[in-house]
């Protein structure tokens, strides 16, 4: 424990550091998000890039802990890195989604070769934690949630701080739930990003003086997504899908509601809008911090429910899952996140 604690404050440290001198790489490079359509909220000019410290911090810390590095830890190094070339390409160039998509392919696959996929799922109708072993299935299922999860963090990315802090919150959840399932280098690798997510977040906080733009939502997302596997997912629990779809569950409902708004309005999936939560909120008369400071809460309460899933047998947490989603699908049609844009 005294070396997880220590490897946060290292990571912390650098990327703390990092961050300002990337602010200079990001204004030289001109990756400069300049608030030109509705969408955005800010009102000036303001650098992305702002994951390269992440990553920075994230790379270091992974090899400093050397004596738990695995085949599988070099595999979400190689990974990682794909994410962050096409999230910096993006936010000097602004790719086209093809594109994005195609870095988003190709990282996940890496994973898969490296050793890091879903194999096994729970049987939720054997109250005993039986599993249903996917073989070749588990690769197509990993490339989905991989690419699935990357997207749902890159969405939420839409207000100073939030992606940052949604995202240490699922790392907190999905420390204590490798902590139970004994999956020790998953715990050391939420303790490393939280660390670089600590050391960037003032930076971003609102108001932001940085982004962490596409290279920054995406990696959070990638990382996490790949993370979950080893930590909750690759497991011998009786509950394997729904306590990642809980611990990031903020960023993945929200995503879902899009897709499914986009489609009832006819608007392509991948067209931004303003019909987030975030957006919603905002329009309430809420201001930026406290928007985000109401979705940190969100998210802290829905990775709790993941850790109590833990606790009970498979069949209590999947009702407890349904439970969950049908009352967040409510409370998403009382705000009309399935309507238009405001």
């Amino acid at each position: 424990m005294d070396n997880i604690v220590l490897l946060v404050i290292i990571t912390a440290i650098i990327s703390g550091v990092a961050t300002p001198l990337v602010r200079k790489l990001a204004i030289k490079l001109k990756a400069i998000d300049i608030p030109s359509d509705s969408r955005r909220i800010h009102n000036k000019p303001t650098p992305l890039m702002g994951g390269v410290a992440i990553y920075i911090a994230f790379v270091i810390g992974v090899v400093l802990n050397i004596s738990n590095f695995s085949i599988q830890d070099l595999g979400l190094l190689i990974g990682a890195t794909v994410i962050v070339i096409g999230g910096i390409i993006d936010d000097i160039k602004e790719l086209r989604p093809k594109y994005k998509l195609v870095f988003q392919i190709v990282a996940a696959i890496i994973l898969i070769v490296f050793g890091l996929k879903i194999t096994l799922v729970t049987n939720p109708l054997n109250s005993g934690g039986s599993f249903l072993n996917l073989g070749l299935l588990g690769v197509p299922l990993t490339i989905i949630w991989v690419i699935g999860i990357t997207n749902a963090f890159n969405l939420i990315d839409g207000v100073d701080g939030l992606a940052a802090g949604v995202g240490f919150i699922s790392c907190v959840t999905l420390f204590i739930v490798s902590i139970i399932n004994g999956r020790v280098d998953a715990a050391f690798l939420t303790a490393i990003l939280s660390g670089a997510i600590i050391g960037f977040l003032p930076y971003n906080f609102n108001p932001a003086s940085i982004f962490m733009g596409d290279t920054g939502s995406q990696l959070l997302g990638f990382l996490l997504a790949a993370i979950s596997i080893d930590g909750a997912i690759k497991s011998a629990t009786a509950l394997v899908i729904a306590v990642p779809l809980l611990a990031l569950g903020l960023p993945i409902y929200d995503t879902l509601f899009a897709m499914i708004r986009r489609k009832v309005n006819g608007k392509p999936i991948m067209q931004g809008d303003k019909g987030h939560l975030h957006h919603r909120l905002l329009g309430l008369g809420l201001t930026q911090r406290q928007v985000v400071l109401i979705m940190y809460l969100i998210s802290a309460i829905l990775g709790g429910i993941a850790i109590i899933a833990m606790q009970i047998s498979s069949k209590k947490a999947y009702f407890l899952l349904a439970s969950v989603v049908t009352f967040i699908a409510f409370i998403a049609w009382e705000l009309g996140l399935f309507d238009g844009e405001q």
